[in-house]
């Protein structure tokens, strides 16, 4: 598969060197341009993409331990560390035991947390809708199912 080679996210030509680097560029460029408000947004309270993934899957789950949250994210319980500190001494996450499970410290958002996560959330969501309003449902439906099939890799 050829994609149409029309990206200027790149500071310098971008030569092929197979057939399916055009969709690897559209990828990370598109990645890119998805998060790029947010990353804007997140950077004015000087939080970054990290943050903002850590305080998503808080937002989603159901109950989520540290354990849990660095596997979902793909990273080490170390490598979430520093980002997760950050954001209990912004009060923007807060943790609870259970009585059963001493050991566990079961993360929330706080409302600052949730506000947060919410802003930049829906700059990317604002981002999603207009680059599926330029396409029609089947180009939007073969977006999912790529990137379906991209995700299921992971399991």
């Amino acid at each position: 598969m050829v994609i149409d080679r029309k990206i200027n996210a790149a500071s310098v030509r971008l030569q092929a060197l197979d057939p399916l680097d055009s969709a690897l560029e559209l990828l990370h460029f598109g990645f890119r341009g998805l998060t790029a408000d947010a990353d804007a947004f997140l950077q004015t309270q000087g939080l970054s993409r990290v943050h903002h993934r850590i305080l998503y899957i808080i937002a989603r789950a159901d109950e989520v331990n540290v354990g849990d949250l660095a596997i979902t994210l793909g990273v080490s319980k170390q490598a979430m560390h520093r980002p997760l500190t950050h954001l209990f001494e912004r009060e923007l996450v807060c943790y609870t035991r259970q009585p059963e499970r001493h050991r566990f410290k079961l993360l929330a958002l706080t409302e600052q947390g949730q506000a947060l996560e919410h802003q930049a959330s829906e700059l990317e969501r604002q981002t999603l809708r207009q680059a599926f309003a330029q396409t029609d449902f089947l180009g939007q439906d073969a977006w999912t199912k790529v990137m379906q099939a991209l995700a299921e890799r992971l399991n």
